[in-house]
């Protein structure tokens, strides 16, 4: 319960500071958010934790099944059928986590990293939405172990995994 309650509480920070910075945000035909699409690679998840392990990086994460649009408001309906009134699903997402199962992958040291939104420079004003932003590993590793303003272990990440290795993290933007 203390898991739920934590991932609760961090999904509504975040949905706060989205009210926040979303006026921030360029709107444009290449800068508008877009869903990631999912393959048979694609592992979508919560972060737990990331480490080095006899030279390699490794991520610990909680799977979980990402819903938007329509089917978010479908699985929404589905799960939380006294939540009717509503019509859908808030903010057009729905996440699924029935196994808390924890899964630990090795992160390839080529690995592209997609960011939506993080602590650019240590303040509020700071943290704006770039949609897609292209980030190296070992920033990603700084923006990850950087929770003062903004904890990205708040966000879903979609992961490519490729033999066995993660080769591309997207950050999912939640409203």
């Amino acid at each position: 319960m203390k898991k739920k309650m934590t991932v609760f509480a961090s999904l509504m920070i975040v949905f706060l500071l989205g009210l926040v910075v979303t006026s921030t945000s360029a709107v444009g035909s290449d800068n508008e958010y877009k869903p990631v699409p999912q393959t048979e690679d694609t592992v979508t998840a919560m972060l737990s934790t990331i480490g080095q392990k006899n030279g390699h990086l490794y991520v610990t994460v909680d799977p979980i099944e990402w819903y938007e649009g329509a089917e978010a408001d479908k699985k929404f309906l589905e799960r939380e059928p006294d939540a009717e009134e509503l019509g859908g699903a808030p903010d057009g997402y729905y996440i699924v986590n029935d196994d808390e199962t924890l899964e630990t992958y090795e992160i390839a040291p080529d690995s592209d990293v997609l960011m939506q939104l993080y602590d650019h420079d240590g303040t509020y004003e700071g943290m704006n939405i770039q949609w897609n932003e292209p980030v190296s590993l070992n920033k990603f590793l700084a923006i990850y172990h950087n929770d003062k303003l903004l904890d990205i272990r708040s966000f879903p990440f979609h992961l490519t995994v490729k033999d066995g290795k993660v080769v591309k993290l997207v950050q999912q933007y939640i409203p």
